[in-house]
């Protein structure tokens, strides 16, 4: 399935009146169901769904590690809008209170927004370890060259992107979404499946950093988080609070580093 449409339009200028085709992101629900029941639907382009749901799951503590996870498959073959996860029966009872809920808003999607949720998350989420280090310059690099691994973006102009980098430098996963959080959980969940989550130390975003953006980098244990735009206050908050570093590109040249400085070198 394409992840674009093409679209007919008008563009009207000041010289003249022509038609032409643009190319439209796709955007679809995708429900989420958790040992056979519905547990959340969310907003997002097509692909990736398994690893989106993966990486979902584990943002919103419904899985601590893969092992955790029991199946997870598209709830019909032809229909991949779908997607049912069953959970190893340890964690079933250890998450029964969080699975019994009637209506359930995610905390890791938009949605929620608001100071009060900081002391919440904080208690669910250990602050991160001080083991890595990078180079401002090479976090510069790898955020202007992000557009390369958009091929969405350039058909659209309207995807978000979220790269996962080693310490090394090395790109692990990229993923491309009409959401910000959605190309992250893709991101996230395609190295949580294959086992490798623990490689990503540095998180480029093509997106501004928000709350739940630094909820899902902790969860992963991403200590590191690049981007575009500018963080909000309630990230930087919570950022500090989990020791994760937040910086973006500055206006002129160089960055700017809003917390955790200490992992640049």
């Amino acid at each position: 399935m394409k992840n674009y449409l093409d679209h007919a339009i008008t563009h009207w200028d000041t010289k003249a009146i022509l038609s032409s085709e643009h190319k439209l992101i796709r955007e679809e629900p995708l429900s989420i169901r958790i040992e056979g029941k519905p547990y959340s639907v969310v907003m997002r382009t097509p692909g990736m769904e398994l690893a989106h749901v993966a990486g979902f799951c584990l943002a919103e503590g419904i899985v601590d590690t893969i092992d955790d996870i029991g199946t997870i498959a598209c709830c019909d073959d032809t229909n991949p809008n779908v997607i049912t996860v069953t959970l190893e029966k340890s964690r079933k009872k250890k998450i029964s209170q969080l699975l019994d809920r009637r209506s359930f808003i995610s905390q890791t999607s938009c949605g929620i927004c608001g100071k009060e949720i900081i002391d919440e998350l904080f208690q669910h989420i250990l602050p991160l370890s001080d083991n890595i280090q990078i180079d401002p310059k090479k976090a510069i690099k790898l955020s202007i060259n992000l557009s390369r691994l958009q091929p969405l973006r350039d058909k659209t102009y309207a995807s978000h992107a979220a790269a996962l980098y080693s310490k090394e430098y090395e790109l692990l996963s990229v993923a491309e979404d009409v959401g910000r959080h959605n190309a992250l959980d893709k991101a996230i969940g395609e190295l949580f499946l294959k086992g490798q989550l623990h490689q990503a130390s540095l998180l480029i975003l093509s997106s501004r950093i928000s709350y739940e953006l630094v909820q899902k980098a902790a969860r992963a244990q991403i200590p590191i988080i690049f981007a575009i735009s500018r963080p909000t206050s309630v990230a930087v908050e919570l950022a500090s609070k989990l020791n994760i570093t937040i910086a973006c590109l500055a206006q002129q040249s160089g960055i700017f580093i809003f917390c955790g400085k200490h992992r640049f070198m």
